[in-house]
């Protein structure tokens, strides 16, 4: 594991977790965090790790270690995690300036998930601890909004698109893979990878030969992110299927 400094803290809240058969968790993590610490405890048997922001749909989440007593099903994430829709009166702030009213009150990027904007509102998730500070932002950017709360069982999800596709290659290295998902050349798909606009498993790899296998996460800057689903079977000139969806 690249992060040392985060699966070290990790094991911490786990250690202390069963110690004291209570709830520990993280503040709210990067989706290259969350990824990581999934994978490096997914074959743990003393370990329930349950990764939450919110909603289903959130990409920011915490990591919550839970005691041997306690199931995800029955686990309460509300007591930890609220959620703030902020709406906007005579104009419709962005994600910047929604995000420049919430550090203008003092509170660390950690303590916000997901911000999500539709129209002149926004929904906004944070721990517990700031939830009054979030309360109380009035305006984001030049513009008046009014703060309120909401359970987390009203948030709405957001509309998302997904294709499901399937298409073929030679081999299961990234720029064919990418090349297939996001529907562009081979070589549009190297350049692509070189420039950096290309992140696996939320990390950005610059290696056009990288081995792609089922389960990893792609974006390409611009174009969305997608999933390998499953791979199978050959066409008739031995060129692999590879199954994925896409998201935009």
């Amino acid at each position: 594991m690249e992060n040392n400094e985060l699966i070290k803290r990790a094991e911490d809240l786990l250690a202390r977790c069963e110690r004291s058969c209570c709830v520990t968790h993280t503040s709210f993590l990067t989706p290259a965090e969350s990824y990581e610490i999934e994978q490096y405890f997914k074959n743990r048997a003393d370990c329930k790790l349950y990764l939450f922001g919110g909603d289903g749909a959130c990409e920011r989440k915490i990591a919550f270690f839970l005691p041997e007593y306690l199931e995800a099903e029955s686990f309460e994430a509300d007591e930890y995690i609220s959620a703030v829709k902020l709406t906007a009166y005579f104009g419709t702030p962005a994600h910047r300036d929604y995000m420049g009213a919430i550090l203008g009150q003092g509170i660390g990027r950690e303590r916000i998930g997901d911000i999500r904007v539709a129209g002149n509102e926004a929904t906004v998730f944070c721990v517990q601890t700031v939830r009054s500070a979030l309360l109380s932002v009035e305006s984001a950017g030049r513009i008046t909004v009014r703060a309120r709360e909401i359970p987390l069982s009203e948030v709405e999800a957001p509309e998302r698109k997904v294709w499901n596709l399937n298409f073929t290659v030679m081999s299961m290295r990234l720029d064919a893979i990418v090349g297939g998902m996001f529907s562009i050349s081979r070589t549009e798909a190297a350049k692509q990878v070189a420039l950096g606009n290309v992140s696996i498993n939320y990390k950005v790899s610059e290696k056009t030969d990288f081995a792609v296998k089922e389960g990893d996460v792609i974006s390409l800057r611009g174009k969305g992110k997608g999933k390998v689903t499953g791979t199978g079977g050959n066409s008739r000139k031995g060129r692999l299927f590879v199954y994925a969806e896409v998201l935009k």
